[in-house]
């Protein structure tokens, strides 16, 4: 058997041949990734696009039709001439809208256009199986929901948006009405989203119906995409969410395109670097086995020589010698053909080479020969070859000076083409500056994803995740600061306005001015964000207790306020400020927020254009008046609001001829409340409605119980806000209530009817008195109101404030003006009613002076319904008529 021997001298070529490989390896292998990524990329950009598309149609239509629900709220008895009014509207609007469907009672019984859905009238969406979870769902929880895609009724497929309504109750303030639903035409959406556009170079799928995100049905788009390794991202719905999925058209390509060149010039590059080694590994091995064998054998100098000559020869390696004194250089065949010269042309001129070498070489090149052969050592050097006037060949030249005794001073030396290296290494640069380039691109496309994450597209200010982003660094990085934060929260005033009557493109520019105006004001380490909507907030952190943030919001209060023109329109807003500041080791961004919060809501109650300050004080207000509104909220339910009754006496006989019925608050733990305790938080709740219409049924059923039990009361007045008054629905509410004829008076205040012309409150005033309601004039005297409103008003009564019938006894003055009063009520034929009779000298001078009716602590406060019964049964005992003329009851 044959014994194979591991030569040392390959040992160098073997490490070369793994290097190579291994960097081979690398080189395909981030080739590879680098087309991977950029693959992925490019279809996560375009996914992106259509991403945002989808979403910005589906919140589009969702928010034109939840318009829609607070006019049916309002108008639950609409016809389908009305609703088709408004549904035309809203279609015109949302060009993915296919129709509008009103389900009162959760049977769709409205709807719009009615041509092509006639069969969807009349379902109910309790028996049908597919549609009914998502009615009762919108039911139960009060909350919009937009279900799909669904198999339609009416036929096709489409998203169906169900809106709760509900419409005010007798006695809970709310009751469910059913449902609104807009069905989004499914094909539509996907086109004007861009998921049919034939120039999309991805494949699309869809995953999430009913919005159950990524664990939803698959129901657009192949299959085969969910299992194809997609780039996915989450589309958000106003409920849920859906998974959008995209592969390129042509799948995923494995291979890149430079894949064969790339391999091809590395397998080129390998073999230049480990073949050279290689040979000169079995060099060293032939001149060690010469060395050995010339020791021993001379006559085999001969078979060595020509091995030599092979392995040069094989080597393409040229020889060379250059003749210092003759300057006369002698070439091998190899040296011959690389100057393309004759085989015969063994000698040539030093000027020939010269000649040959590259003008920009020539002179280096030259100038490293001559040294060498002036120090008689070394030279290594590179030159181009010039043939026919063009670069033919790169030649790596080596080369020694040597002598022997007796002989000419030579240089020897051999050269060989480098030709291929050259272009390999200048193929490696092109790419690896192809590599650098695409990973540019990929770090330029994930800036701009980042940015786009971070920023505001409109107004381009960092938004909120940005935000909450930057004050949750500043809490983790200053444990031990002794800095403070200051947070101010802007919220601009009359947005609203100018966007409902320029149109969106009038307030994106207001929105674009503030931000401008805002960015102006920063200073050097401030922060501005765009919260969402109107709000902007501006972080601020200094060394101390930051100075000057009252001059600094007043600054920013007075810039918003200037006039901005916007298409030949002036228009101008405000702003409203609220500020909060903390010390940064003990700062809490959501508490900070919230302060703000509360404070920018201080200054918008206040009457806006202003700024407000957070204090301890102002947060325990706000808490405490949250208590109450949730208080208020629950009384409601729990009818808490009682009706107390203060008599009303006939000026001249002293009898009880009327009550007026006064809100008060049995309050669970608080007992017996005044109204100046609640109303003010009840009217910001927008309760005071409520809350009268629970006191008029409650003063109704009481009138009934006393008629049943003898006690028969002629008038009871009941307080009327002018919101109600100012209700289309007021009528409708009060036909639905038992209201006896010329028994019940409804109390209205100055400004309800002061120089009003108002359509809706004349109407209401006279339909009211068709229903047999007196109108009496509350605190009269107290406003402004004319004797033209009296005139067209024609109230039953007027009655005379408490803050003019209190000084009549010491001020001539007011006396006078209270007689004139009365004058007036005289002339126009109007009941007088003095309110604040305190003492039995107010009853005899306003007797005297021709008034009416009496009321006030001078003959009985306000009471229970006990109490009045109590002082009906006793009124007319002598004792107590005799109380009440000296006024001691």
């Amino acid at each position: 058997m044959r014994k194979y021997v591991i030569r040392k001298s390959n040992i160098p070529a073997a490490i070369a041949f793994i290097v190579v490989a291994a960097a081979a390896h690398y080189i395909d292998t981030r080739n590879k990734l680098y087309f991977e990524q950029s693959q992925r990329a490019l279809a996560f950009e375009q996914m992106s696009s259509v991403r945002a598309k989808l979403e910005a149609n589906i919140y589009s239509n969702f928010q034109l039709v939840r318009g829609l629900i607070p006019v049916i709220a309002t108008e639950p008895n609409m016809d389908q001439t009305r609703f088709a009014q408004l549904a035309d509207g809203l279609l015109k609007e949302g060009r993915q809208l296919r129709g509008i469907a009103a389900a009162p009672g959760l049977v769709i019984s409205l709807m719009h256009p009615i041509k092509g859905n006639e069969s969807a009238i009349g379902l109910d969406y309790r028996k049908n199986e597919k549609q009914r979870e998502a009615a009762l769902y919108a039911e139960h929880t009060g909350t919009a929901v937009l279900a799909g895609p669904v198999e339609l009724v009416q036929g096709g497929q489409g998203l169906i948006a169900r809106f709760p309504v509900f419409a005010p109750n007798d006695t809970s303030g709310k009751k469910f009405w059913g449902l609104v639903s807009a069905v989004i035409d499914i094909e539509k959406l996907y086109e004007a989203s861009g998921l049919r556009d034939p120039k999309l170079s991805i494949d699309i799928a869809l995953v999430g119906v009913d919005g159950n995100g990524s664990s939803g049905e698959h129901f657009f788009g192949p299959s085969e995409i969910l299992a194809a390794n997609p780039v996915a991202s989450d589309v958000t719905l106003p409920s849920g969410s859906w998974m959008i999925a995209a592969i390129p058209k042509q799948g995923w390509r494995v291979e890149p395109d430079n894949v064969l060149e790339l391999r091809m010039a590395i397998f080129v590059a390998g073999m230049l670097i480990v073949v050279p080694i290689w040979i000169t590994g079995r060099l060293v091995d032939e001149r060690q086995r010469h060395i050995r064998v010339l020791s021993h054998r001379e006559k085999q100098v001969a078979g060595i020589s020509q091995r030599l000559g092979l392995a040069l020869d094989s080597s393409k390696i040229g020889i060379w010698e250059w003749d210092i004194e003759t300057n006369t250089f002698h070439l091998d065949d190899r040296m011959s053909e690389m100057f393309n010269l004759h085989p015969e042309s063994k000698q040539v001129p030093l000027g020939f080479w010269m000649e040959a070498v590259h003008k920009d070489d020539r002179q280096r090149f030259e100038a490293e020969l001559s040294n060498a052969a002036a120090s008689r050592g070394r030279v290594n050097s590179n030159c181009r070859i010039l043939i026919a006037g063009e670069i033919a060949r790169h030649l790596r030249v080596m080369g020694a000076v040597y002598s022997e005794p007796d002989q000419k001073l030579r240089m020897i030396g051999v050269a060989w083409d480098v030709s291929t290296d050259v272009a390999l290494n200048e193929n490696l640069r092109q790419a690896k500056a192809i590599a650098e380039a695409r990973q540019a691109e990929l770090e330029a496309a994930r800036s701009r994803i980042e940015y786009n994450a971070l920023h505001d597209p409109l107004t381009k200010m960092p938004n909120r995740w940005y935000l909450d982003n930057i004050l949750e660094k500043i809490a983790a990085s200053g444990t031990e600061s002794s800095e403070w934060i200051a947070l101010l929260h802007i919220d601009l005033d009359r947005f609203k306005q100018i966007n409902d009557t320029l149109g969106h493109p009038a307030g994106d520019a207001m929105l674009i001015h503030a931000a401008k105006v805002i960015e102006a004001k920063l200073r050097q380490g401030d922060f501005a964000a765009r919260t969402g909507g109107d709000e902007f907030v501006i972080v601020r952190v200094s060394e101390n207790e930051p100075e000057h943030i009252s001059a600094f919001a007043t600054t920013i209060i007075e810039e918003m306020r200037r006039p901005v023109f916007y298409e030949r329109h002036e228009c101008r807003f405000g702003a409203s400020i609220g500020i909060a500041i903390e010390p940064v080791k003990r700062f809490n961004p959501q508490r900070l927020l919230m302060n703000a919060d509360i404070a920018l809501y201080r200054a918008k109650s206040l009457g806006r254009h202003r700024f407000e300050m957070f204090t301890e004080a102002l947060h325990s207000e706000i808490v405490r008046t949250k208590r109450i509104a949730d208080e208020i909220l629950s009384g409601l339910e729990k009818n808490e609001f009682i009706p107390f009754f203060q008599p009303q006496f006939n000026a001249r006989t002293l009898e009880v001829v009327g009550l007026e019925a006064l809100v008060r608050w049995d309050h669970p733990v608080l007992g017996i409340l005044p109204p100046s305790y609640f109303l003010t938080v009840a009217e910001d709740l927008n309760v005071v409605d409520a809350i009268d219409h629970s006191i008029l049924k409650q003063v109704l059923a009481q009138l009934k119980e006393w008629d049943r039990s003898g006690m028969r009361i002629a008038k009871t007045s009941v307080n009327v806000s002018s919101k109600r008054i100012h209700d289309e629905s007021l009528i409708l509410q009060l036909q639905a209530l038992d209201i006896p004829s010329n028994r019940i008076s409804f109390e209205l205040v100055e400004s309800t009817y002061l120089d009003e012309n108002d359509d809706v409150v004349v109407r209401n005033i006279e339909r009211i008195k068709e229903l047999g309601i007196d109108i009496e004039i509350d605190d009269f005297g107290t406003g402004y109101a004319s004797i033209v409103s009296l005139l067209k008003i024609k109230p039953r009564r007027l009655k005379i404030d408490r803050q003019l019938v209190s000084p009549i006894v010491s001020s001539p003055v007011q006396k006078r003006l209270v007689r004139s009063i009365i004058d007036i009520g005289h002339s126009l034929n109007i009941e007088i009613v003095a309110e604040g009779v305190e003492t039995m000298q107010h009853a005899e001078l306003l007797g005297t002076f021709g008034c009416h009716v009496l009321q006030g602590h001078a003959f009985a406060p306000a009471m229970s319904a006990e109490a009045v019964e109590r002082l009906y049964v006793d009124h007319g005992r002598p004792e107590v008529r005799s109380m009440l003329t000296t006024g001691r009851i």
